[in-house]
């Protein structure tokens, strides 16, 4: 989210208005959705209250199409990047889900509206851009969080994270474990209870050596969708794999064989439950 501050050129207007336009078929498709699981004798009971209540938009989702309809700041995924979430709301049938982004920026209030009446959790490390945001758009949940780690530790950290077990999958955990150096242990408490059904991983910053690097992240996500509960997957997806830390920490924790889906610099991964993979020992690593 290196250019999260920087206005882009008049060029990305044409984006902006295609932004606006996918929040704004979200809003529809999900109204229509859930309007044909109605019975048809539901349907006529209070059917003007019931209609006006189906077809009713998110105050964050109206938001949403305002701001890319009349702004020229764009997300920092492309078209192809985006919609490749947007499928995976669109096969819920944009059912409420619990969608958790490494991540504050331009793209935050359309992420949002593409999850009506769900949870949608921002995690940022700066308390400045934080408060910014929230200026603008104080319907979104951010939080501030702190990294333990440096983008200049990477291969340290690769290189040694075997030696700890508390970093191993059988024993990994995250609050409180201070052991494993990868392991986010400043969360909010709220991310820690709940199970996420979408994982964003846009951030934190890893593009000069004293930045957090997504290392920490992209652990913490593998062992979130590992210790999932309930029934399917753990969508995981992990923007600029072009960068050698990315792609490495990704097919490290988050595993090749789990990838179901490559776009421009995005990853799409489905991770199962541990509890679901049966041919891995307790002695076996993430991979």
């Amino acid at each position: 989210m290196k250019s999260r501050r920087q206005l882009p050129d008049r060029s990305s207007w044409v984006l902006a208005l295609v932004m606006a336009g996918l929040v704004f078929a979200g809003v529809l498709i999900g109204s229509f959705i859930r309007s044909a699981d109605n019975s048809f004798i539901c349907s006529l009971a209070s059917k003007k209250f019931r209609a006006a209540a189906e077809y009713a938009s998110t105050p964050a989702q109206l938001q949403a199409i305002v701001h890319y309809a009349t702004s020229r700041t764009t997300p920092q995924q492309n078209i192809y990047e985006i919609s490749e979430t947007l499928d995976v709301f669109r096969g819920r049938n944009f059912a409420p889900a619990n969608f958790l982004v490494f991540g504050l920026g331009f793209d935050s209030l359309m992420w949002s509206a593409l999850n009506p009446q769900g949870k949608t959790i921002f995690l940022e490390e700066d308390p400045s851009w934080v408060k910014s945001v929230l200026k603008d758009a104080p319907l979104l949940d951010a939080r501030t969080v702190q990294y333990r780690t440096q983008l200049k530790e990477a291969d340290d950290l690769l290189n040694s994270y075997r030696k700890e077990p508390m970093c191993s999958p059988a024993k990994a955990y995250l609050d409180g474990n201070y052991a494993c150096p990868l392991a986010l242990t400043g969360l909010p408490e709220e991310v820690y209870a709940t199970e996420w059904d979408l994982i964003m991983i846009d951030a934190p910053r890893g593009y000069f050596p004293e930045a957090p690097g997504r290392m920490a992240a992209i652990f913490s996500a593998a062992v979130m969708a590992r210790a999932r509960k309930g029934s399917g997957v753990t969508h995981v997806f992990l923007h600029d794999v072009d960068r050698k830390v990315e792609k490495t920490f990704a097919e490290e924790f988050l595993c090749q064989k789990y990838l179901v889906k490559g776009v421009g610099r995005l990853w799409h991964f489905e991770i199962p439950s541990a509890a679901n993979v049966t041919e891995q020992d307790e002695n076996s690593w993430f991979c």
